[in-house]
């Protein structure tokens, strides 16, 4: 089931649970950033929680999508 969250939980018994439409109304700025998110979600969602628990996502969004706007 899709519970458009993204939860963690630790050894201690601790859970975080985090919110993935929130995450991509804060962060994603066109199309390109939005699917480089859906994509880390189903694929390494380990790797889409490090970088928002690190504070990385703009960083790594700036610098694995490249978009150009047509002229």
């Amino acid at each position: 089931m899709d519970t458009v969250c993204v939860e963690l939980k630790f050894a201690n018994g601790s859970i975080i649970f985090i919110d993935c439409i929130a995450v991509e109304d804060e962060v994603d700025k066109n199309i390109y950033q939005q699917s480089e998110l859906d994509y880390l979600i189903y694929n390494d969602p380990v790797g889409y929680a490090d970088l928002i628990l690190n504070g990385n996502l703009e960083e790594y969004l700036k610098n694995v999508t490249d978009y150009s706007p047509l002229d």
